[in-house]
């Protein structure tokens, strides 16, 4: 059989995954491999004096048979993997880092790129945005070192690489081999019918016939948390799920190694740390200004979270608990207190959250706000049988593109949720429709019912995928998310907030077994407990972003070691002490099973993005609340200046483009309830 990477992709640019075997991938990136270095050679080769069209476009082309690969591989890798396809992952993710390292350590073509910039008078806005671009990959890749420099900056690379890889394994067998086997009734005591129905579906597909089965992806340790009543099994499902990554893995000797590489790779760069390295290419700027921003924010959850918790420990004491609220307690008593206080309970939330629901609401908000259909496609080839195909089109029929969806939790899927796609939008010889995928991890059950916080997933995946789907420009690497880290959130984020406006529930939130559309009484309830724990839910994210940034500043972790060592969780516990956490939360993500910060680079030192992106798109929401929710003309200026633009200009003339003027950080502090609405924040 001929490697279907060789052949030209079907119509719909999806992939022909029944084709693909996976002895196609070694053949496939090594043709890859050495056609993307031939293409470099004849760049390098043409005698005519470097422009924009020989050099920079020529640069933008090649590579088409490797990014193709790349995107098929990396996906999957990913969302389908097994013991095979990591091993060959391990060695990819050197072999590539190391070619396209070669590539950008080139003097000679970093030649032809400087020659360029510095007479580029006449490019289109795009082209210079490219260029800009490009040469500043160039320059962020070492181009400017000297040669024993270049190779220092290569080899650093390419063991970060194999190291940050690896943590993501450790990860997911961590997560895969956890499992929490109830059949007592004792042990049950507590779970509702619809959590006992997925962790007995879990257990089924794990061979524990008549069993109930709890892992620890969030999907199924959060809902237990909730509602377990016997404390010691809280207390055990919490403490392995804090162990990811160190129980039968080793990810703590990992860190100080990915910490101590990417110092020195920054350092050899002209930047004192990691954070400075990779905020000079963020909105941001400089870590001064992500500290400004999380302490603004630290402060009033502080005081907010002390009374949460306060109110929690009060809720035990009224239950003749003679213990102190620990961090696994704290989801089982919120509920309680949350189900007292507001008359609302997960149990009579959930059924009117069906998943094949939520994902129509989904579809809906994006065809009332830009007028795009989405269109159940069977015929069109999957990689997993759980995955549903969709072709997308304009009003008229137009077509934009291709959508994936894969909505359930698998062993052979990491956790989390994302967007991805396995071929980006470009226009540069003829026009490439994108084909999207959003990732999920909801467990799987029939009827599949869906909590709040896994209803604004849903939602927040889909608005990334909007932003990689209404593409519209000529360079695919500055379509769609290729834009500035904390930038990408916006379009995301933004789309939250439809999922629980009440004139859309009532078109999507209908319930299971009655089909009546939720009632005003209880859209009443859901908004009056919307400011409820968010200062635990500030707390523990905020505090993951101080690890973050603190893991990535040099002076912090040196400073932190003893004798040349350095211990992992003595380096958290100091790090929580210097901001004064409150002791009964713990950051979101504990460094073991941090896969934001350490599976790659490009959310380290950048966890904070989420808060900066909710400055955007909280401000940014308002225009929506003032000019009606489905306003065509706002909608039309967020697709025009926003999703389509994708990394073709700066973010912040992109955001004022849609705004009318700079972003205001009240709208956010009154979302997360740190402000009353119309107060002014010092």
């Amino acid at each position: 059989m001929s490697n279907p990477f060789f052949q030209p992709l079907p119509a719909s640019g999806i992939p022909n995954f029944d084709q693909i075997q996976f002895s196609h991938y070694r053949e496939a990136f090594n043709r890859g491999f050495s056609e993307h270095n031939a293409e470099i050679a004849a760049i390098l080769a043409n005698p005519a004096a470097p422009t924009f069209e020989n050099t920079v476009e020529a640069l933008e082309r090649s590579g088409a048979l490797l990014n193709r690969v790349d995107a098929v591989f990396w996906n999957l890798a990913s969302s389908d993997t097994d013991e095979q396809m990591q091993e060959l992952e391990r060695d990819i993710s050197g072999e590539e880092t190391q070619h396209h390292n070669g590539i950008y350590a080139n003097a000679a073509l970093f030649a032809r790129v400087e020659a360029v910039k510095q007479q580029a008078d006449n490019l289109q806005a795009e082209q210079a945005q490219l260029l800009a671009e490009t040469y500043q990959s160039f320059v962020r890749r070492g181009a400017r070192l000297s040669e024993s420099e270049k190779q220092r900056v290569s080899a650093i690379s390419e063991e970060l690489a194999g190291l940050q890889t690896q943590f993501g394994q450790n990860v997911l067998q961590d997560t895969n081999e956890y499992e929490l086997v109830l059949e007592d009734a004792e042990d049950l005591a507590g779970l509702p019918e619809f959590v006992r129905q997925a962790a007995q579906a879990e257990a089924e597909s794990r061979g524990h016939q008549g069993k109930y089965l709890f892992s620890i992806s969030r999907s199924s340790i959060t809902p237990f948390l909730q509602y377990a009543d016997k404390r010691e099994l809280r207390e055990k499902m919490y403490k392995a799920y804090t162990q990811c990554g160190i129980s039968s893995t080793d990810n703590h000797a990992l860190i100080p190694q990915i910490v101590r590489l990417r110092t020195e790779k920054a350092q050899l760069l002209g930047f004192e740390s990691h954070s400075e390295f990779m905020l000079d290419d963020r909105m941001a700027g400089k870590p001064e200004a992500v500290h400004e921003l999380l302490d603004r924010v630290w402060k009033p959850c502080q005081e907010r979270v002390a009374q949460e918790a306060a109110d929690l420990q009060a809720r035990i004491r009224q239950e003749q608990g003679d213990f102190e609220l620990e961090p696994w307690d704290w989801w089982y008593y919120a509920e309680k207190v949350r189900a007292e206080r507001f008359d609302l309970s997960e149990e009579e939330i959930k059924p009117y959250f069906l998943l094949e629901n939520v994902r129509d609401g989904a579809f809906d908000v994006a065809r009332k706000l830009y007028g795009i259909e989405f269109t159940p496609r069977p015929d069109l080839p999957v990689y997993h049988p759980d995955v549903a195909a969709y072709a997308v089109n304009e009003a008229d029929g137009t077509l934009i593109g291709y959508f994936l969806f894969d909505f359930f939790m698998r062993p052979s899927k990491r956790g989390g949720a994302w967007m991805s796609l396995f071929r980006d939008q470009s226009n540069l010889d003829e026009w490439q429709h994108p084909v999207v995928v959003n990732c999920c991890n909801f467990p799987k059950s029939d009827p599949c019912l869906l909590g709040l916080d896994e209803v604004r997933t849903l939602f927040h995946e889909f608005g990334h995928g909007l932003h990689g789907m209404l593409s519209k420009v000529r360079y695919a690497s500055l379509g769609g998310t290729n834009v500035k880290q904390d930038f990408v959130e916006l379009p995301s984020q933004i789309m939250e907030h439809w999922a629980m406006e009440p004139q859309v529930l009532k078109s999507y939130a209908r319930h299971v077994e009655t089909g009546e559309a939720i009632p005003d009484s209880l859209i009443s309830k859901l908004q009056a407990a919307e400011m409820f724990n968010q200062g635990f839910n500030t707390t523990e994210y905020v505090a993951a972003c101080y690890l973050d940034m603190a893991w990535h500043d040099a002076d912090v972790v040196q400073g932190s070691q003893q004798d040349g060592q350095l211990d992992v969780e003595a380096f958290e516990q100091q790090v929580m002490q210097r901001v004064n956490k409150i002791g009964m939360v713990d950051p979101r993500y504990k460094s073991s099973y941090f896969q934001h910060i350490f599976t790659g680079e490009s959310y380290s030192a950048g966890y904070y993005v989420y808060l900066w992106a909710e400055v955007l798109d909280a401000d940014g929401y308002e225009m929506f609340k003032e000019n009606g929710l489905f306003d065509a003309d706002t909608a039309s200026a967020f697709r025009r200046h926003i999703l389509e633009k994708g990394g073709t200009e700066e973010p912040m003339a992109m955001y004022k483009a849609f705004r009318g003027r700079a972003p205001a950080v009240e709208p956010l502090l009154v979302q997360r309830g740190m402000v009353a609405a119309g107060a002014t924040s010092s």
